[in-house]
């Protein structure tokens, strides 16, 4: 799988804790030296992990699933370059999140998307035929790369497709202590995106790192 955006927070621990469960991670840059930095810092990290260096195109063809973790600000250049590397039938899991900072404004505000959220934006921006799901928008980042942190967060996906969202879950739930939650369809992103700016300001009032568990869900809800 590939992560594009990995030299951000959410994408280096999303990588990381992948890389960790013996999960191939390509990850994708803008500029092929800074991909190859962070994989110097990855496998530091999780020395046994399986982590390439490529461009953002060069990883989007390498894997059959795509996480897009870049800030909103870059989202529509980002998913404009890689319009020849999405083929159809590959799966886009967009954590983009319309915030507020992405304009020199306040992170715990959300900006208003014409699509409705960032990843219904997303799905208007990729070729036909490209899968798209959101999720991991409330999973925290510094829980994500303290490799010694016990994860115990539900992630939140969307999408109009049920396999599509089983799919994701399947790669995600890889991770230990991380469980997918089906949220309804892609236009429900809005909904959950915004749970990340409600997460910042909590988590800054309380100096803590805080998910979402949703309660009397069982586990194992994909199988």
């Amino acid at each position: 799988m590939a992560v594009i955006g990995a030299s951000g927070s959410l994408g280096f621990g999303v990588a990381l804790r992948l890389g960790l469960a013996g999960v191939p991670v390509a990850i994708g840059s803008r500029v092929l030296s800074r991909a190859q930095a962070v994989v110097e810092r990855a496998l530091e990290a999780v020395p046994e992990g399986s982590f390439s260096a490529h461009d953002n195109a060069g990883a989007a063809r390498a894997a059959e699933t795509v996480i897009l973790s870049v800030p909103f600000r870059n989202q529509s250049e980002t998913l404009t370059d890689l319009a020849d590397a999405l083929e159809p039938g590959k799966l886009l899991i967009d954590a983009s999140v319309p915030l507020a900072a992405a304009v020199n404004g306040k992170a715990t505000r959300m900006l208003g998307v014409w699509q409705g959220s960032a990843a219904e934006q997303a799905k208007e921006m990729v070729p036909d035929g490209v899968r798209v799901v959101a999720g991991l928008h409330t999973v925290s980042a510094a829980s994500l790369t303290d490799l010694e942190h016990p994860l115990a967060q539900d992630v939140l996906l969307c999408g109009d497709s049920r396999e599509d969202k089983r799919e994701a879950a399947l790669l995600i739930q890889r991770i230990e202590g991380l469980r997918c939650v089906d949220c309804g369809r892609l236009e429900m992103a809005r909904i959950t995106e915004s749970l990340t700016a409600l997460l910042i300001a909590v988590n800054g009032r309380y100096k803590i790192h805080a998910g979402i568990r949703l309660t009397d869900l069982r586990d194992g809800i994909w199988e």
